[in-house]
């Protein structure tokens, strides 16, 4: 099995992915848990929960998160692509994910991910990582604890430096 980054116990730790990227034109999907195209999910996405699947969705940056409102409960992980790495519209989706829509469940940053961004991404909902830059899970961690003070809130929970200075 490929593995990502993910994170558990607010450190990165290598882990031995359960689920495979299935291209659209793939007609036999492979057992276990899939990452399907939105597209393909709302194709097929009820058959596969229904046969007991575990099926994760892959959003392209132009696709609304919004989108898998309704689904949500029954998904296992919501795969945000970033075509590009400075294409930040993902970041915008993890953080709709966690607060507005009150996902659980895991979102994993795909595409074109670097360590560089990895503060950023955690920040705002993302806790696993398939990173395109060749990175290890030290290096991940390395880069998680860059910055001890963050100065706005988020969807990770930290309190900002001004909160801090009140205490």
């Amino acid at each position: 099995m490929p593995t990502y980054i993910r994170i558990e116990d607010g450190r990165a730790r290598l882990a031995e992915d359960a689920f495979s990227h299935v291209a659209d034109d793939i007609a036999d999907l492979e057992t276990g848990g899939v990452i399907l195209s939105l597209a393909r999910f709302e194709a097929e996405g009820d058959r596969l929960i229904s046969e007991g699947r575990r099926v994760g969705v892959r959003l392209a940056s132009d696709e609304q998160v919004e989108a898998l409102a309704y689904d949500l409960p029954r998904i296992s992980l919501v795969a945000l692509d970033f075509p590009k790495f400075r294409d930040g519209r993902a970041y915008t989706n993890a953080r709709l994910l966690r607060e507005r829509l009150g996902f659980k469940g895991e979102v994993r940053a795909v595409g074109d991910v670097l360590r560089e961004q990895a503060g950023f991404m955690l920040r705002v909902g993302f806790d696993a990582f398939e990173p395109a830059d060749g990175s290890n899970a030290q290096e991940w961690d390395a880069a998680l604890r860059r910055y001890r003070h963050v100065y706005q809130r988020a969807a990770d929970g930290r309190a900002p430096a001004f909160a801090e200075r009140e205490r």
